[in-house]
């Protein structure tokens, strides 16, 4: 099969993969520009990325607006490709952090956890930037196209469409996660028949990409005949020499089972899928592990009530220091036995297609 270009607005990816923005260190300037440069679309995610600055405890916000401009700035001098974010609509700082991405003239926001409802209103003139909302169901997309179109004469740019095998937080009721009624298969076709009608009434081109749980050729194959102009993978990116996130925390996709593959219900209010290990047993059993909130960085977070500090859990993990956290992780996560380059992986999710532009390295921008 011959895989096309991927076009959001006048940005053309020559592989239609998207590597999903994964928050808390995993995926920043050294991922997602190695992405960029086998021509597919990078992503640096911005939840907690000020995690390095050393003020970041003291001044957590201030922290992680300088820790993404520094992000964005490396990925830009690594690679000539597509770089986007990803923000999470729930984070206390998710205006600041919208206004800045935009500043820096980001190539293209994903927005989830959340419905960016209001996204468009950080656009100034002569930005560059693609607002891609990511999104579980036909019914939210054409919220959001409606609410856009009325306020701000705006369409997304395209949409991502995120079915019920993701890693992370999940934007699923417990009882829809393992119902075929709600799978991405489903979900699909379902946002693109929503979107139509706006793109009929506009002459606009609204792409929508599938992502959560798609692991081989035959997966991006499927999705692509199903009317998908692209996909987005996450889990996979992280088992490469390029991810950032410590060796300990890939060794625990190469390590974990199928029965580890566990949905927890994060201190945030939305359950999430990551592997199951010792620290998330103990707080199954009760155990609390004490601790003062500092960065109060997702709105939804009843800390006060929360057995632990998902924020200090996922730093923790990233870090490498798997007693005191855990990994987020796909549900496909248990399937990698190794870890490989990108430009391999990627390699290996091309296995028996085409490209529309073999002769590219990369495409910016549609010519």
């Amino acid at each position: 099969m011959k895989l096309p270009v991927l076009k959001i607005g006048d940005l053309e990816a020559r592989i239609p993969i998207i590597q999903g923005g994964m928050s808390v260190g995993i995926s920043l300037s050294r991922l997602a520009s190695a992405v960029a440069n086998e021509g597919g679309i990078g992503v640096i995610g911005t939840a907690l990325i000020g995690m390095r600055e050393p003020d970041y405890k003291s001044n957590y916000l201030a922290a992680n607006i300088r820790g993404m401009k520094k992000e964005i700035r490396k990925a830009r001098k690594m690679s000539d490709g597509i770089i986007g974010v990803n923000i999470m609509v729930v984070l206390t700082n998710y205006a600041d952090t919208v206004r800045v991405a935009i500043e820096e003239g980001v190539d293209i926001i994903f927005a989830g956890a959340g419905l960016p409802l209001d996204m468009p209103e950080y656009l100034t003139k002569g930005s560059i930037t693609k607002l891609v909302p990511i999104v579980s169901s036909g019914r939210a997309a054409m919220l959001i196209c409606k609410k856009w179109l009325s306020k701000y004469n705006y369409l997304p740019d395209a949409f991502v469409v995120e079915g019920p095998k993701a890693g992370g937080h999940i934007g699923f009721k417990l009882e829809h996660i393992d119902d075929s009624a709600f799978s991405l298969e489903k979900l699909v076709p379902e946002v693109i028949e929503a979107v139509k009608p706006f793109e009929d009434e506009n002459d606009r081109n609204i792409p929508v990409i599938a992502a959560g749980g798609i692991y081989t050729p035959e997966d991006i194959e499927k999705f692509i005949k199903m009317g998908a102009a692209g996909v987005q993978l996450g889990t996979r990116f992280v088992a490469t020499h390029e991810c950032d996130a410590d060796e300990r925390f890939k060794q625990a996709y190469i390590e974990s089972k199928e029965e580890d593959m566990a949905i927890i219900q994060s201190p945030v209010g939305l359950p999430g899928r990551a592997v199951k290990n010792k620290f998330l047993v103990d707080v199954t059993q009760g155990k609390k592990k004490p601790f003062k909130c500092t960065y109060h960085c997702i709105k939804s977070c009843d800390y006060q009530k929360s057995p632990y500090c998902i924020a200090f859990a996922l730093l923790n993990a990233q870090r490498g220091n798997m007693k005191h956290g855990y990994a987020f992780a796909g549900k496909n996560a248990y399937r990698i036995d190794k870890i490989v380059s990108v430009k391999e992986l990627i390699s290996s999710l091309l296995k028996g297609h085409e490209l529309s532009y073999s002769q590219q390295p990369l495409l910016k921008k549609a010519v």
